[in-house]
């Protein structure tokens, strides 16, 4: 298959990807509060998730970050981080945003470079740190509703919106595009690790939240929402949620 033929579903799938962002009901805009018009389903995701953790995610975690050591998990980080780096500038370029642009583009060849294939991170040492953007965070520029909350098997916390442009990312990634086989799939075993990184060194914290809290779905949902309104720079009285308040409460 040629990179014409696997270019050419993208734009549809960019379409429908915003259409279904925007096609939400009138409630689904919400600035402030929870619009979770599918917590029976969300929940039942929620406990898969959380037994994932359990039995799998959790134990694989330990086992990667008392054997792998330290340098070597932030190595894998910052390969994974730097991997993502041109599906950033794609996003920028789609923004509009020029400047981020050629930011992201000039970190990537000086890590490419100086970083051995990224697996260092001299840019951020050198004050050039990465603009972190998505497809989810594109649809928003572009006007789309934050859409109903949503769980998502594996992935956990996201909206309709942000799960949309999370699959476009996939199909967009310039890596996977050009890449052949086996080789487009390093950037997923990279992910893959450095999710397991990630869960070993936040361990107390996602312990606390998964395991520790009264209601851990209430607490999830709250943070994800919180944090990723912040992210798209919305002002502080949109970004305080109550966990428990009812999200169809008059």
């Amino acid at each position: 298959m040629n990179i014409r033929t696997k270019i050419a579903p993208v734009a549809a799938l960019v379409c429908a990807a915003f259409l279904s962002a925007c096609g939400t009901s009138e409630n689904a805009d919400v600035s402030r509060g929870i619009y979770d018009p599918y917590e029976e389903n969300n929940r039942f995701t929620h406990q898969f998730n959380k037994n994932l953790d359990t039995y799998v995610v959790s134990p694989l975690s330990d086992g990667y970050g008392t054997i792998v050591p330290e340098p070597v998990r932030n190595g894998v980080s910052n390969f994974s981080d730097h991997l993502s780096v041109p599906n950033d500038v794609v996003n920028n370029v789609l923004q509009g945003d020029v400047g981020g642009a050629m930011h992201n583009t000039f970190r990537f060849a000086f890590n490419t470079v100086f970083g051995i294939a990224g697996i260092f991170d001299p840019a951020t040492a050198i004050g050039v740190q990465r603009v972190d953007t998505d497809f989810g965070e594109t649809l928003h520029k572009w006007g789309a509703a934050e859409g109903p909350y949503v769980e998502e098997p594996f992935f956990g916390p996201s909206t309709s919106r942000d799960t949309a442009g999370f699959v476009v990312d996939i199909v967009i990634d310039p890596f996977f595009i050009l890449l052949r086989d086996p080789s487009r799939y390093v950037g997923g075993v990279a992910y893959v690790l450095n999710a397991f990184g990630d869960r070993y060194k936040f361990d107390s914290t996602i312990d606390a939240l998964l395991y520790e809290s009264a209601d851990s779905y209430a607490q999830a949902r709250s943070i994800y929402l919180q944090n990723r309104r912040f992210e798209l720079g919305m002002t502080a009285e949109d970004l305080y949620l109550d966990p428990y308040d009812d999200p169809y409460a008059e």
